[in-house]
Formats: structure tokens, C-alpha cells, sequence
């Protein structure tokens, strides 16, 4: 556009995350000068493979048929409109605030109980607290705080889900437009639907926002790499940042065609 290529805020958010690769990078290179290749090599499998499961489900979204029959009147004269297309629902509709959420939630008992904590070998309460959330525990504990973090994920997902959902009214909408899904009445049954199929595809962004919450902590158990710090949240700022830039690039791009074509 004429002030640039994407948004000012997440493009500086995305230079600071991929600025913060490189200290990633040479994290890299001192796991493998100390012979850890195997698991260095895991770890970036891993990588790669949770960025291709963040672009995958950033991108997918369920297709509903819509139709229109709808009279309009212009002038003294009617004329009859009909057509068929599609409203897309995407399967991670809550994007990043289910983590958000989740990441605070989780850290407060630990953070809370940092205050009241006497020596790490005293048997206390408080210290008892802040090993079951930290997220760097070990095994048995860090368990606790990992598997919490993705029950909290996959239900603030569906949470904040169905709250932008109801507020959309989407079956209303469509009936004053004089839209209806093939085979669905209008009204409640067509809300209904949407309801149906909002809760089913839901299932599939929340598991994998969950998934992609825990990486962290699988990769550091899979590949007993303890100094590369994986993050799920900065990776799927990358990837959305980037995914948006592209597709405002290749809309400008088009419009330059038909500008060309037209003149």
C-alpha cells in the first residue's frame, strides 16, 4: 500500500523473534561441537515439522455452501438474484489468546509461591508449589505443569472460540441477507449447524494449539537437548506474521495487474 507492506506493530514483534534466533543458532552449534548430533538433528526435525503443522492449520477452514434467492428492487423495476458460494470457518479461529491465557494462568501459582519459598532442600509448601510449576522441572514434575498447560489450552480454545462465534451471529446475518445453507432451514436449525460444525472443527485448532504449546517440553525430553529453548508462541507469530505479508503482497500485486489491464 502506500504506507508499506504488512502491519508496522507484527512485523517489529516478527524482527525481534527471528533476531532472537541466532543466540538459537549458536545454542546449535555448541550442542553439536559437544558431539550431541543425534539429538541436535531431532531437535530440528521437530522444528521443521511444527512449522509445517502451524502453516497447515493456519491455513485450513471448513467450507459451508451458501446459496441467495433474494428479490431486489431498483426503480420501479424487480429483478430476481441468485448464486452459490461459501462462508469459511477457520479451524484455529482463536489464533494465539488460548495460549496467552493458558501461559498466564500457569505461571501465577509458581510465581506466587517464589515469594513464600524458604531453601530449595527444605520440605515446605511453597516450595512444593513452585517445582510442579516450573516449567522447567523435571520428570515427574514438569509432567504436571505441561499437561495443566494443555488442558488450559484446548479450554480457553473452545472458550474464546464459541464467545466469537455468538458474537458474530452468523445464521442471522445470512437469513437478513437472504442467504440459507442447502438443506438447512433458516433460523434456529441453521444456528444450530453452525453450531455443530464450529464445535466439531474447534476440537481440531484446540488439540493443536495444544500440541504446539507442549513442543517445548517434548523436544527437550525426546532429544535430552537442554540449552535450545524452543518457542511455541514466537513460532507461530513467525509463521502468522509471514503467511499475512504474503497474502498482502499477492493481493497488490493482482490489483497492479488489473490496473494494467484496464489502462
Amino acid at each position: 500500500t502506500e504506507y508499506g507492506i504488512g502491519n508496522g506493530i507484527s512485523i517489529i514483534i516478527f524482527g525481534g523473534i527471528v533476531a532472537g534466533y541466532w543466540e538459537l543458532i549458536g545454542s546449535g552449534l555448541l550442542v553439536g561441537q559437544q558431539g550431541q548430533f543425534g539429538g541436535l538433528l531431532a531437535y530440528i526435525l521437530i522444528a521443521v515439522a511444527t512449522i509445517v503443522l502451524i502453516v497447515i492449520f493456519t491455513e485450513a477452514h471448513r467450507r459451508i455452501p451458501v446459496q441467495y434467492a433474494r428479490t431486489v428492487y431498483r426503480g420501479d423495476r424487480m429483478y430476481k438474484q441468485s448464486g452459490a458460494t461459501h462462508i469459511p470457518l477457520r479451524v484455529n479461529t482463536a489464533g494465539m489468546i488460548p495460549l496467552i491465557f493458558a501461559m498466564s494462568l500457569v505461571m501465577f501459582p509458581g510465581m506466587i509461591a517464589s515469594y513464600f519459598a524458604g531453601p530449595a532442600t527444605a520440605p515446605n509448601f511453597a516450595n512444593t508449589i513452585q517445582n510442579l510449576f516450573n516449567p522447567s522441572a523435571p520428570m515427574p514434575e514438569g509432567m504436571f505443569y505441561w499437561g495443566l498447560y494443555f488442558l488450559l489450552v484446548v479450554g480457553f480454545a473452545f472458550f474464546y472460540t464459541m464467545v466469537m462465534f455468538q458474537q458474530q451471529d452468523l445464521s442471522g446475518t445470512l437469513q437478513r441477507q437472504g442467504g440459507f445453507v442447502p438443506g438447512i432451514r433458516p433460523g434456529k436449525h441453521t444456528s444450530d449447524y453452525f453450531n455443530q460444525v464450529i464445535h466439531r472443527i474447534t476440537w481440531a485448532g484446540a488439540l493443536f494449539l495444544a500440541i504446539v504449546a507442549i513442543i517445548p517440553f517434548l523436544a527437550r525430553e525426546v532429544t535430552n537437548v537442554q540449552v535450545i529453548q524452543l518457542s511455541s508462541m514466537g513460532l507461530l507469530i513467525v509463521v502468522g506474521v509471514t503467511l499475512d505479508t504474503m497474502k498482502q503482497m499477492e493481493a497488490q500485486l493482482t490489483m497492479r495487474r488489473y490496473e494494467g489491464f484496464i489502462k
